[in-house]
């Protein structure tokens, strides 16, 4: 039996990825370069967020062997989206992962009622370029410098300037996949932003068949959202994602003990989805099919 799986060309230990997340180093001292390593270490790969607290380069130089995704958000100023995509590219990443959902940024209400500030230190190194400092400001001022004007032309330019696979990210709806990839696209990721965006939004499990109908035949779909377990990533695989994305737990790992911490994560995922295949009668991920699932009644 195997977990292996391989993702727009790179051989992953299991179909389980690390999704972006933000300013990482709020949760331990070594941020995104510990995730780094743990992804490294684990066999697969790291999505370093646009508003990170370590730069492409640096996060690159800890584990330069293995594959890394960047995602992007496009500021209003084209010049600062350049030179942190060129610094991505000149870094070795191997695909950008461009999110759509967040033109606007959504009212998170619990970060509204606690007050909380982005801090000067650590500094997210997107952020110093866009504002020329680093200063402490609420995440709602960092996501005003995102451009509410994206477009598939953004795409389209992200894809030819890069010459790197271009995943787009947040996408709900066949209608939007389709066009996606008509624009450009090497892959979908199907995400709600962790439900922060818009209350009331579908989950992504009950997202995913659609767009996989509509264009799993030309590129790979990925999800996140709610993955929690390994039997989770068997249902997405049962719906046709070609691997998930993982957030909040392995962030939790990295908070407890660093790097261990989120490999720690990672493994007991793997432990779980090689369990979960082995009791549906399934000797690879390739094996899953929709016939594993159903809807609950």
């Amino acid at each position: 039996m195997t977990t292996e799986r391989t993702v727009l060309g790179a051989d992953l230990a299991a179909p389980i990825i690390i999704a972006p997340m933000a300013y990482q180093r709020h949760a331990h001292p070594e941020g995104e370069v510990a995730m780094a390593s743990a992804a490294a270490e684990f066999g697969t790969i790291m999505t370093l967020s646009t508003m990170a607290t370590a730069s492409p380069a640096e996060v690159a130089a800890a584990a330069p062997d293995s594959p890394r995704w960047f995602q992007l958000y496009v500021f209003r100023d084209q010049g600062v989206t350049r030179s942190i995509v060129d610094e991505a590219v000149d870094s070795g990443y191997q695909a950008i992962v461009l999110t759509v959902d967040a033109p606007y940024f959504g009212r998170r209400e619990r970060d509204i009622r606690t007050g909380w500030l982005i801090p000067e230190e650590p500094p997210v190194p997107a952020l110093v370029a866009a504002l020329g400092s680093a200063e402490a400001t609420s995440v709602t001022e960092h996501f005003r410098l995102i451009s509410p004007a994206l477009s598939w032309r953004d795409l389209e330019r992200i894809a030819g300037e890069t010459k790197l696979p271009v995943l787009v990210k947040g996408i709900h709806t066949a209608e939007d996949a389709t066009l996606a990839v008509e624009h450009g696209a090497a892959g979908i990721v199907v995400s709600n932003h962790g439900g922060r965006q818009l209350d009331g939004v579908a989950a992504t499990i009950d997202t995913l068949p659609e767009v996989v109908e509509a264009v799993g035949e030309n590129v790979d779909v990925l999800v996140d959202g709610g993955i929690r377990r390994g039997v989770d990533v068997v249902v997405a695989l049962a719906l046709g994602a070609r691997a998930v994305l993982v957030g909040r737990p392995v962030l939790w790992g990295l908070a407890v003990d660093g790097a261990e911490g989120a490999e720690s994560v990672l493994r007991l995922l793997r432990d779980e989805l090689e369990l979960a295949l082995g009791l549906c009668g399934c000797c690879s991920p390739d094996d899953v099919t929709r016939a594993h699932v159903a809807r609950a009644v």
